[in-house]
């Protein structure tokens, strides 16, 4: 009996010292030392895999390999705008409850143009242009930026960085410490009183360095002899946009240094703007010891180039190929950082885009793919005119932007016209247009016909009071006022299916195909990081990702 005693005591003290040994070892507890969100403005799906024969292993591929991609993720609301994008993917719902309808808006009540993080309340830091106006307080619901702070007693250092305002102060969320932009009448990242009174030190110095300036000296060739961008049409196409550098034809080389303590604001299109922000980033990083504090902090940086690229230029071009094989080399160099930084596994990443874009469509006729441009500026202009004579209303139609139509209801009222007149008189003229699929009472969507994903994408995207009374939907490749270039917006799979691409800390590598959304994005970071997802959240958790 004193045997079996003691051999049962042996057997207890070696199981427990087994069990501790292992809770130990995988603490319920462990974190990410740090979260890094890289939202890519303007980025299709397909531009993972369209250059990856000429992509290094270190950028793009490495994520790929030793990552989790998610390769049918898409937008579930229309408008496809920047805004939408960004708040989107870190409140993890939709237009409808967030409330950035899209970049900017007819506001109903107030009766006057909103851009999406205007506030009139705070000043400029750095900066005494209008640019310093802004804030996150027209964002109704909060993010998972938020939440981290709300859960660590607001210990977790968060930053937004970005060169459009947008990009920078809606993925910080209402509580971030700090969110940088870029001011581009003065080439430097300012702030605003919402976050500080004064820029740090570390800003203040990185400004000093005048880093547009050197960057206008280098402008912007290829990377690579030009003959060898084999994904692209060539580098002299009528359709695509040259206003935007005031050159003759869109070729390479575009000389920048013509605007060198001038003119700033066209640094966004260079390709190099992509090195600056993230250099931005590594500066952030370390003067503010992010990932080295005990807790998770979280920086969330934006990538505006593309957009722009995008906009002028399109899926097809030189330049497209050009700034991918570039921004490619910029995310090798910045993974690199962080390994060095913080340490490879030590934190986690994600990569994803605000929305798409619509290949040019004077490329498409070119190779006898429909497509064409919706001249719904003209549209709305001539249908204002002709209900001032019909009706006697002075500017029914107040305001039109991503599709959408807000009406002048005071105008309307004081004419004593009935509003359903009005809008029964414009959906039946624009309907009449080419490229014109369908024009929607935005209060009758229920009862609209419409295929199932498109009625869902605009109830998904309709906040009252600011998404407007009407809805025109284009058809497929049919862009608004683009005579060249291209856009975005519609909810065709061209601007709604993007990336989303996990690495680092708690993360599988392989793939699904499943379909997942945007919204899913802050509600996956929620369950890595045992935190509470964001208060409007809509999205799940898309468990293939998690170890």
């Amino acid at each position: 009996m004193k045997l079996f005693s003691t051999l049962l005591l042996s057997i207890l003290t070696t199981l427990s010292f087994a069990q501790k040994t292992t809770s130990t070892a995988t603490p319920n507890t462990s974190k990410p030392k740090l979260v890094i969100g890289i939202m890519i403005d303007h980025m299709r799906w397909d531009y993972l895999y369209k250059y990856q024969n000429r992509y290094t292993n270190d950028g793009f591929k490495k994520l790929l390999k030793e990552g989790f991609t998610c390769e049918n993720t898409f937008i579930p609301y229309t408008p496809t705008a920047t805004a939408c994008g960004h708040a989107s993917a870190y409140t993890g719902t939709v237009p409808a409850i967030h409330g950035i309808a899209s970049n900017n808006w007819w506001d109903m009540k107030q009766q006057q143009y909103v851009y999406c993080t205007d506030d009139s309340t705070v000043k400029g830091v750095g900066s005494n242009s209008k640019k310093g106006l802004m804030s996150p307080r027209n964002m109704v619901a909060n993010t998972i930026t938020d939440e981290l702070r709300l859960a660590s007693n607001f210990k977790s250092k968060v930053i937004g960085i970005a060169l459009k305002d947008r990009g920078s102060i809606l993925p910080a969320g209402h509580s971030a410490n700090a969110a940088y932009w870029y001011d581009e009448t003065k080439g430097i990242f300012i702030s605003s009183t919402y976050y500080m009174n004064d820029l740090p030190k570390w800003v203040k110095d990185f400004n000093a360095q005048n880093w547009v300036d050197k960057y206008y000296a280098e402008g912007w060739n290829t990377l690579y002899p030009i003959e060898t961008y084999t994904q692209s049409e060539g580098d002299d196409n009528n359709y695509e946009r040259t206003n935007w550098i005031e050159v003759d034809k869109p070729v390479f080389p575009y000389k920048f240094s013509q605007h060198i303590s001038k003119d700033y604001k066209k640094f966004s299109y260079m390709p190099q703007s992509n090195t600056y922000t993230l250099n931005m980033a590594r500066a952030a990083l370390k003067a503010e010891n992010m990932g080295k504090n005990g807790v998770t902090d979280f920086l969330a940086i934006s990538l505006s180039a593309p957009d722009y690229m995008g906009h002028s230029f399109g899926p097809a071009s030189v330049e497209a190929e050009d700034m991918y094989l570039r921004l490619d080399k910029d995310l090798a160099a910045f993974i690199q950082y962080l390994d060095t930084y913080i340490g490879k596994g030590q934190y986690t990443l994600f990569l994803s885009a605000d929305h798409g874009g619509a290949h040019i469509a004077g490329y498409l006729q070119k190779h006898k793919i429909p497509g064409g441009s919706l001249g719904l500026k003209k549209i709305v202009s001539d249908l204002n005119k002709t209900i001032a004579q019909q009706f006697g209303i002075s500017k029914a139609i107040a305001y039109q932007t991503y599709y959408n139509i807000s009406l002048n209801h005071a105008q309307i009222d004081s004419a004593k016209i009935n509003l359903q007149t009005i809008k029964d008189f414009i959906i039946n003229s624009i309907e009449k247009e080419d490229g014109v699929y369908r024009v929607i009472d935005k209060q009758k969507l229920e009862t609209s016909g419409l295929p199932f994903k498109i009625k869902e994408s605009l109830i998904n995207g309709y906040y009252p009071n600011r998404s407007g009374d009407l809805q025109v939907i284009p058809l497929p490749q049919w862009m608004r006022d683009t005579e060249k270039g291209t856009d975005h917006s519609a909810w065709n799979p061209y601007d709604a299916h993007i990336p989303l691409v996990w690495y680092g800390y708690g993360i599988k590598q392989g793939k699904t195909n499943k379909e997942t959304y945007m919204t899913d994005i802050a509600v996956t970071l929620a369950a890595l990081l045992k935190i509470q997802m964001p208060n409007g959240s809509i999205g799940k958790v898309i468990e293939e990702v998690l170890k």
